[in-house]
């Protein structure tokens, strides 16, 4: 069957500087993996990943432009002439009520949570082709793609068309033997989880104790940390998962059986 971990396998992760994006780069580090991390904050990445190897490169890149994108690109053809797998998980996080909703902004959040997807996977899409492996695309979209809520247009809005986006491209792709699946995280405890005004976490808030944990909205009754998406991505991005496209992981503790 082969070798079930990724050695030898070259990974690109965006946003892979920390949250949930760091710790698929260091599950992926853990299986063998050649990891390029494009990401717009050097200083977060050399403070998270304080031991650099032949297999970790860091490449500072906003994935919004095509300038940036295509250094990204040449880099990676430079040095290792093939690409395995795409983790798309660069993202910002939105919670602006509709009365202060700009359209500027709305595009702003549009062109970093959905148009950057389309980008990367457009650029990389030739290298990631291939004719004797399956290759992975990995999108990293959220619960709140598959359902709406209070102060998120903006953001809902670029999570679902993640949700379709992966879907079209498992068709598109599927004939270059690239496999494109989606992990739509529920509540994630990471630096996204902080609250506006920087107070703390959403999730220590009476509010939420009281509706997700203490009534049961989360059946697991806990929030979810970043090493509960690390797995489920590299499966993924594994062989184990060759004969899965164009699906989406719901990585939630069980909140979308409620909702």
């Amino acid at each position: 069957m082969g070798n079930r971990n990724l050695s030898g396998k070259v990974a690109l992760v965006t946003g892979g500087a920390q949250g949930i994006g760091k710790y698929i780069v260091n599950r992926f580090l853990e299986e063998g993996a050649y990891v390029i991390v494009a990401d717009i904050d050097e200083k977060i990445f050399r403070k998270n990943f304080k031991k650099i190897t032949k297999h970790l490169i860091f490449i500072k890149a906003d994935l919004t432009l095509s300038g940036d994108i295509e250094k990204v690109y040449n880099s990676i053809k430079g040095k290792f002439k093939q690409l395995n797998i795409l983790v798309n998980n660069a993202a910002i996080l939105d919670a602006t009520p509709i009365n202060k909703l700009t359209m500027s902004h709305f595009n702003h959040v549009i062109n970093n949570n959905l148009n950057s997807v389309l980008s990367m996977t457009l650029k990389f899409m030739n290298i990631l082709k291939s004719t004797e492996e399956k290759n992975k695309i990995l999108n990293i979209s959220s619960i709140m793609g598959i359902r709406g809520s209070k102060d998120s247009i903006s953001y809902s809005t670029a999570k679902g068309g993640v949700v379709n986006l992966t879907r079209c491209l498992a068709v598109d792709l599927a004939k270059y033997n690239i496999n494109v699946n989606a992990i739509c995280p529920g509540f994630i405890d990471t630096r996204m989880a902080l609250l506006p005004d920087g107070s703390g976490h959403e999730y220590e808030t009476q509010m939420f104790k009281d509706v997700y944990l203490k009534h049961g909205r989360i059946p697991l009754l806990r929030t979810g940390i970043p090493e509960d998406i690390s797995g489920p991505a590299f499966f993924l991005c594994s062989q184990d998962s060759d004969y899965i496209t164009g699906q989406m992981l719901l990585v939630d503790g069980g909140i979308s059986t409620i909702f």
